[in-house]
Parts: structure tokens; sequence; C-alpha cells
């Protein structure tokens, strides 16, 4: 138990059963009646955010949250399975929980799994990965139609958009919160 006096980002709260991570927080104290805590509050397992406004001084309910770097092993029908490193357990996360992650995920990369009481919550990869195309059309000189990109496969399976130039079998950057084609990597 906490107040929201001791509120800070990346807090996780558990209110009405449900985990919520505090994103952004204010103390407010009006000239005319009492204080309160204006928060920004993402739901940790949706990912929906919420304005929530406390009472000053007001008891919540923080809930433990366990992040932890582990490797990424392999699939196994609709679960990812996940190895810590430190203790070399082999966890699996439902497809649901890893989500749009799978889309940039391969064997042997490490990836930040949340865990609260031994449920895996989410799975955060880093903010870009570098992947390489599987199959991608080649560009057509003066095609500017598409604004100057096209469609590419890559490894993972996942579909992004690159440049006309990119090629099949090169090395790409991704960005991996959009999907979006950050550039070449050279090597």
């Amino acid at each position: 138990m906490a107040t929201t006096n001791d509120l800070k980002n990346g807090l996780v709260l558990n209110l009405d059963g449900q985990l919520w991570s505090v994103q952004a927080f204010q103390h407010v104290k009006p000239g005319k009646g009492g204080a309160f805590v204006r928060t920004t509050l993402k739901n940790v397992i949706t990912g929906k955010t919420v304005d929530k406004t406390f009472n000053a001084g007001t008891k919540v309910d923080t809930a433990t949250v366990d992040r932890r770097d582990m490797t990424y092993l392999y699939r196994d029908g609709s679960e990812f399975v996940f190895m810590d490193g430190d203790t070399y357990d082999q966890i699996p996360v439902p497809e649901e929980t890893v989500g749009d992650a799978a889309n940039y995920l391969l064997e042997n990369q490490t990836a930040m799994i949340a865990m609260h009481e031994g449920v895996p919550l989410y799975v955060e990869l880093p903010a870009s990965v570098e992947l390489v195309i599987s199959h991608t059309d080649p560009g057509l000189q003066g095609d500017r139609s598409t604004g100057g990109t096209k469609p590419a496969i890559l490894e993972t399976g996942a579909e992004i958009h690159v440049p006309l130039f990119v090629s099949t079998g090169e090395k790409v950057k991704v960005d991996t919160r959009d999907g979006r084609y950050l550039g070449r990597v050279s090597g």
C-alpha cells in the first residue's frame, strides 16, 4: 500500500483488479478546496490510457511488477518460449501477450518481459531491431505513385514499407513501435 504522495512514473497500481502503470502525475493545490493528484494511467494488459484524479493522501494499492531481460528461444503453437538468463527457467508467453512484438522477434533475441505474480504481462522489445529482408520486388525507376516506397517481407514474416533502392537479402533497421523503416545496416 502507498499513498498518492508516493506516486512516480512507471509505478504499477492495482485498481479494481486491473493493473495500471503511472505514465504522468501532477500534484494540484487549488486556492479553494483540498489538494488532489491528477494522473495519466496506462492499462498494463490492454494498453488503454485513462486520466484519473485522486484526492491527496488517498491510499492506493501498488503491484509488484518484475521486469527481466529474457532470451526468445522458439515458438510452440500459440506460445512463445523465453528463457531467463539468470535462472535458465523457460517461460511460455501466450501469443496475445506478445502482441505486435512477434513481428520483430528472432530466435536468441533479448526482450524485456514484465511479470506479475508469475504471469507475463507484456513483452517490450528494444526501440529498433535489425532484420533481413526475405523478399521484396525490384523497385521500378521513376515509380513515384507509392511515394518512393514498396512493400517488403522481413525474415520474421512481417511486412513493412521500404524505399525503392532496398533489395532482397539486405539487413535493415526497423522501429519496433510502429514498423517504420529506419535505414539500411551495412556489414
